[in-house]
């Protein structure tokens, strides 16, 4: 009996012996996915043996202790189909297939997602899953995935063929029989955060792809931190419990290493702007996925990663997003309500000099006075304050916590 029939009957008696998924599509991402992402610096470079390494690193440099759960498999895993259509994986990449690998990242208390694309074809090219969504959601629960970002390239521009590929994958999912979240990856261009959890999706990019920059100085589309906050910023109203706006991968700890983040004038990013980066992703709720290598980080970029106190901000309960009460050519102020009534209040200096700032607290919309924690330093600065005044450094972010 050959591998591929076997496959299809344990699909088979997989989607018989459970109809549905457990969980409403709407609980599913309760807080923002952690984690960490092929793409930017592995793009096809990618294998069984990278991913469980990888999950090695992430356990005992104690990322998923603060929160980092998942390993995102993006574009290029895919092998084709076999003789039942069932989708496999590169047999070269994944020679113990991918059910292997999932149980191997489940072992390690972790989650596991993959990638696929609303047409025949990814971005790269690769195996997609138009006109074979069911078939593909049930794989995908056999193997016991937990995420599916689903990509946009290949397809019409047309926002109301977008919602409907979108709500086909969502629904397959849920009769997969098993709880799958889904990230809806049309790169906002078809106003996606008005109609991501009525298809069933649990994240929607606000942008094109990001890259390893400040900002786009070359005019080719391409999208640094900076573009991203100020394309992000108006669309705070939308965000929500188990909606999250996605502002794309952490280019942290990259700087300027060769693969998809350092095309369209990728060069790398300085400390502060990576740091800031971080601190706005966490403002803004984005789902925080690193794409360096895990099995080699500098001790100042795990100062970043593993900022606890940040991350708090961006797993809040509440699930409150910040709103940006200011905005000017030097500077931008964000304020972030949290569970237990304080506020996160994040002052980033836009431009390319240091800068003395002042945030007065109820010109923010902050009635009284407060205990103000410096999340970056680690300590509180001021007791009974009304405002806070300082220096901050050319496209740095800091960021307080205010009870």
């Amino acid at each position: 009996m050959n591998k591929s029939f076997i496959l299809s009957a344990a699909l088979f008696a997989s989607s018989l012996s459970v109809s549905a998924q457990s969980t409403p599509r709407n609980q599913l991402t309760p807080t923002p996915p952690m984690g960490w992402m092929t793409w930017n610096l592995f793009q096809g470079d990618i294998s069984d043996k990278l991913i469980r390494e990888t999950a090695d690193a992430m356990v005992e440099g104690g990322y998923v202790d603060a929160g980092y759960k998942y390993i995102f498999i993006d574009d290029q895993w895919q092998g084709g189909r076999d003789v039942h259509n069932n989708m496999i994986p590169d047999p070269k990449k994944f020679p113990n297939g991918i059910k292997a690998l999932a149980d191997y990242v489940h072992s390690k208390g972790m989650k596991l997602g993959i990638y696929s694309d609303a047409a025949q074809l990814t971005c790269g090219g690769w195996t997609a899953s138009l006109g074979f969504e069911e078939q593909d959601a049930r794989t995908f629960a056999s193997w016991g995935i937990d995420y599916l970002k689903y990509d946009y390239c290949n397809a019409p521009i047309d926002s109301a063929t977008a919602r409907q590929r979108y709500r086909t994958m969502a629904d397959a999912l849920s009769k997969s029989g098993r709880d799958i979240a889904l990230g809806i990856c049309e790169w906002g261009q078809r106003q996606c955060e008005e109609w991501c959890e009525e298809v069933g999706g649990q994240l929607w990019r606000t942008t094109y792809d990001v890259r390893d920059m400040w900002k786009d100085v070359t005019n080719e589309g391409g999208m640094g931190i900076l573009d991203i906050v100020n394309i992000t910023s108006p669309l705070s109203s939308y965000a929500r419990k188990g909606q999250w706006p996605d502002m794309d991968m952490l280019v942290v700890g990259l700087h300027g290493v060769s693969g998809p983040s350092s095309a369209l004038g990728g060069k790398g990013c300085t400390q502060a702007e990576y740091q800031t980066q971080m601190s706005l992703w966490c403002m803004f709720s984005s789902p925080l996925a690193m794409t360096n290598d895990m099995r080699k980080v500098s001790e100042e970029d795990r100062r970043i990663l593993l900022n606890r106190e940040v991350i708090a901000i961006n797993q809040d309960p509440l699930g409150k997003v910040a709103e940006r009460k200011v905005n000017t050519d030097t500077h931008q102020i964000f304020v972030r309500p949290l569970a237990d009534g304080s506020y996160a209040v994040a002052l980033l200096n836009v431009s390319d000099a240091p800068l003395t700032l002042t945030a007065d607290f109820a010109k923010l919309g902050l009635s009284g006075k407060y205990t103000v924690r410096d999340l970056w330093q680690h300590r509180d600065i001021a007791k009974n304050a009304k405002n806070w005044k300082g220096k901050v450094q050319a496209h740095e972010t800091k960021v307080f916590r205010l009870k």
